[in-house]
């Protein structure tokens, strides 16, 4: 557990309507400000308590050990010190690297039910690792990328490519690429590629899968797998990139959350 107090973006309030507090986790290299943009204020004005934390290491968050001694563990660790915080046990929403994390939480934690967006699938990110490497193997031999991966991640045009699509404006891709810090290299190159892979069957939460139809990091065929896993039908959204919380169409992903929690925390 993190000692000190994590980070947190905290909007709105619980109503009649929306009893149970939304828990966000962010991506790696990410930040909670990823679901500030347009999310939290978004589900806040419509009767939520929305909270973002920031991972330790992340944003505001301290930073107890070197960044690529963390664990997958600790990230877990991280989201349930701030779910224990809250009045009642959140909905789970995570993002990327954050998907997993939250795939690992509900292994272990109960909750009402949890939102997958374009996440790293429960049997790891080595393939998507490999793709991105490939396809951007110039930047990937000219960095550090397995001690710094933020070195390789926001070199021009992998941001993009992996995180947007083609047709992004270059002020969306910049402003992110502009907020992207560091990331754990133990995370992302030992527990999510094989050492302390998802557990689908023990997660008994109801759980709601998205992708992008333009993902450079996981493909529809990894959405769809990933949906299985949790015993569900993927629901994709075309025409964006792996950042669905902020490419432009951000309000259609946020409006299907919305009528799906609606339906299922009745």
């Amino acid at each position: 557990m993190c000692a000190a107090v994590l980070d947190v973006i905290d909007k709105g309030s619980a109503t009649a309507t929306h009893a149970t507090p939304l828990l966000f986790v962010h991506g790696a290299f990410h930040g909670a400000w990823c679901w500030d943009d347009h999310f939290l204020d978004y589900f806040a004005d419509r009767g939520y308590h929305a909270v973002a934390l920031n991972l330790r290491g992340h944003g505001g968050s301290p930073l107890p050990s070197p960044i690529n001694e963390l664990s997958v563990f600790d990230y877990v660790g991280d989201v349930s010190a701030v779910a224990d915080r809250l009045p009642v046990a959140p909905v789970a929403i995570g993002h990327s690297m954050g998907g997993f994390v939250v795939q690992k939480y509900l292994a272990v934690h109960p909750a009402p039910a949890a939102v997958l967006v374009a996440s790293a699938p429960p049997t790891g990110i080595a393939p998507a690792t490999l793709r991105v490497a490939r396809r951007h193997w110039r930047q990937s031999m000219r960095t550090r990328s397995f001690s710094r991966p933020l070195d390789f991640f926001a070199a021009p045009g992998v941001s993009r490519s992996t995180f947007y699509h083609s047709a992004t404006p270059d002020e969306i891709v910049e402003a992110c690429t502009s907020r992207l810090g560091p990331e754990s290299a133990r995370v992302l190159y030992r527990d999510l590629l094989f050492r302390h892979l998802a557990q689908p069957k023990s997660v008994t939460a109801p759980v709601l899968v998205l992708g992008a139809e333009l993902d450079g990091f996981f493909t529809p065929r990894e959405v769809a797998a990933t949906a299985k896993a949790y015993r569900t039908e993927p629901v994709m959204f075309p025409g964006m990139g792996h950042n669905m919380m902020l490419e432009r169409g951000w309000e259609s992903v946020a409006d299907h959350i919305d009528r799906w929690l609606t339906a299922k925390l009745r």
